[in-house]
C-alpha cells in the first residue's frame, strides 16, 4: 500500500545524502524508522515477536 509523507526541503536533502552515503533507498530508511518506532512502543513487528511477547511473564510485558 502506498501512502504519501511530506518532508521539508532540508530533511529531504539530508535523507537523500544519507541514502547516497549508505547506499539505501528512501523505502529502506522508512522501513527502518517505522520498525524502530514500533519497537520503542513495544508493538510486535512479526509473528515470532508477537508470540514471544504473548508468552512472556506479565512482569516483563508491563514495562
Amino acid at each position: 500500500m502506498r501512502k504519501l509523507i511530506g518532508f521539508d526541503d532540508d530533511a529531504l536533502d539530508k535523507l537523500t545524502q544519507l541514502g547516497r552515503d549508505r547506499m539505501a533507498t528512501r523505502q529502506e530508511h522508512a522501513d527502518e524508522a517505522f520498525a524502530d518506532l514500533l519497537k520503542k512502543h513495544r508493538v510486535p513487528t512479526d509473528l515470532r515477536d508477537a508470540l514471544r511477547k504473548s508468552t512472556a511473564p506479565a512482569l516483563y510485558r508491563k514495562r
